[in-house]
């Protein structure tokens, strides 16, 4: 079992940055792959990045490319999500995802794959 604290959200202008946190409870965090999803207002949960489980591999949603970074600190427990350039469209409540899949993050990109979420951080970006 683990449990998944996000926080870091909040109301920014088009142009800033934030920086999302989502920590997790448990002795065995090295050993899921983690993801980070959004969901906006009337639409479907979307993918927006993920992490192997080791940190060597991730992958993105062609959206926020270049854009957004998702790294973890095992030693902490914490995955992050730093997100430059924002853009009014990324405006959505964002949720932190732990899977027991163990292969490269490009595998790990539904989020059918995942079995434990946050309660979600909302992000609003404003033009």
């Amino acid at each position: 079992q683990v449990q998944l604290v996000e926080s870091g959200g909040g109301l920014v202008q088009a142009g800033a940055s934030l920086r999302l946190s989502c920590v997790a409870s448990g002795r065995t965090f090295s050993s899921y792959g983690m993801g980070w999803f959004r969901q906006a207002p009337g639409k479907d949960r979307e993918f927006v990045a993920s992490i192997s489980w080791s940190g060597l591999s991730t992958y993105y949603a062609d959206s926020v490319k270049e854009r957004f970074t998702i790294s973890r600190v095992n030693a902490k427990n914490t995955v992050y999500l730093q997100m430059n350039s924002l853009k009014p469209e990324d405006t959505a409540v964002y949720y932190c995802a732990a899977t027991t899949i163990t292969t490269s993050a490009r595998y790990i990109s539904v989020a059918t794959d995942y079995g434990y979420w946050g309660q979600g951080t909302q992000v609003t970006v404003s033009s």
